[in-house]
């Protein structure tokens, strides 16, 4: 759980994990920064490739990059069937849980289905630290945008909506993304938004936004909200600098 018992959640723009000449990829400062929220010695973290259709390769990649750091780690699958008995349960036992990108429409179609979306809930009001990049970042929002369709980007509107905003990732990566959330946010597809470049983590307590944090210097988080005109406006958030990810972040 969270050291102050608050709702914790870090969306992430994309970086979640480095590069590392052990284990293939590590969790980067952004992750570090998360799993620091449990307060935990060794945190109970789980992991989901909802998004991924659980892919085999996706959860064994995860368990590697895991192996250097002290916690007791578990994965959570649907395919072909749950892999725990009480998969609601197993959540809530859990001190940080992170979502891997990929399909975002198909990831919010298959909790639905397995009731997932209320154990989200009730995990995050009591504390579990929730963590993602893209997939894994839009879904505690109301939405964003989305590739789950196609190349070309649609809105997503049925995010979780454990947070009330709209949310943007890959934005300095993906020409498609800022012009698309802007014209949403400004027609009331969607709700006020914060994005996030890459190596960009957007730091919400509760339901409110606190700060961005990132390990590249001149990257940025942004707000984009609507202007009342028609339009929007976008105000860019200095992301505070974590540690670069060859130095010890703990």
């Amino acid at each position: 759980m969270s050291t102050d018992g608050e709702p914790h959640v870090l969306a992430i723009g994309g970086g979640g994990f480095v590069p590392d000449g052990r284990y293939g990829v590590t969790p980067g400062p952004l992750l570090r920064y998360a799993l620091d929220l449990t307060g935990q010695d060794r945190p109970r973290v789980c992991f989901l490739a909802t998004a991924l259709g659980d892919s085999t390769e996706a959860v064994a990649r995860f368990y590697a990059a895991f192996a250097g750091v002290d916690a007791e780690v578990t994965h959570l699958a649907l395919f072909p069937m749950p892999n725990h008995e009480d998969p609601a349960a197993h959540l809530l036992a859990q001190d940080f849980v992170y979502v891997s990108g990929g399909s975002v429409a198909n990831l919010l179609a298959l909790w639905r289905l397995h009731g997932l979306a209320d154990a989200f809930a009730e995990a995050w009001r009591s504390g579990v630290v929730l963590c993602g990049q893209s997939a894994g970042a839009l879904c505690w929002h109301v939405g964003g945008t989305t590739d789950s369709f196609g190349p070309d980007l649609r809105p997503l509107t049925d995010g979780l909506g454990l947070l009330p905003y709209a949310c943007g990732v890959h934005y300095d990566s993906d020409g498609q993304r800022r012009p698309l959330l802007q014209r949403l946010v400004a027609e009331g597809t969607l709700p006020d938004a914060y994005a996030a470049d890459e190596a960009v983590g957007l730091h919400y307590v509760g339901t409110e936004f606190v700060q961005a944090v990132t390990y590249v210097a001149g990257q940025g988080a942004y707000q984009v909200a609507a202007d009342g005109a028609g339009g929007v406006k976008e105000t860019r958030i200095e992301p505070r600098l974590l540690a670069s990810f060859d130095e010890d972040v703990r």
